[in-house]
């Protein structure tokens, strides 16, 4: 789907809340993957602070062909680290579609939030993708 229109309409629509656990393994492992030599991270007890990218919540709706995907950016804000058993209760939402021209023609920009909480709803995390569909 990359037709403006239709994806404007989807603007504001979100996810369901997912429950993600954080496992120390996991948190171990993308330590190791993007090179995070901290001790926390390593022990697996702090998760790096772009662990949120392993969280994956599809918005209901909303596809693209991943093959005229492109990584625009990412951010995150945090209200504390994200720590080994945590249960994060998950959101995305779809925040902003608009286009532009690139030296290729017509880019889509898509501006995907996701937000996370933890067991007692307090905010943990949260960030902002833009997703270019070329």
């Amino acid at each position: 789907m990359s037709d403006v229109s239709v994806l404007r309409e989807l603007i504001g629509r979100q996810s369901d809340e997912v429950l993600v656990e954080v496992e120390r393994g996991a948190i171990r492992k993308f330590a190791e993957a993007v090179g995070d030599t901290t001790e926390a991270c390593i022990r697996g007890d702090i998760a790096p602070p772009t662990f949120p990218t392993t969280i994956r919540i599809p918005i209901p709706g909303l596809t693209f062909d991943l093959a005229r995907v492109l990584h625009g950016g990412q951010e995150y804000r945090f209200e504390r680290p994200i720590l080994a058993g945590d249960r994060l209760r998950c959101r995305t939402r779809l925040r902003d579609v608009y286009q532009r021209e690139g030296r290729l023609g017509a880019m889509t920009f898509l501006i995907i939030e996701l937000e996370g909480r933890s067991g007692d709803g307090e905010p943990v995390f949260s960030g902002r993708s833009t997703v270019i569909v070329r």
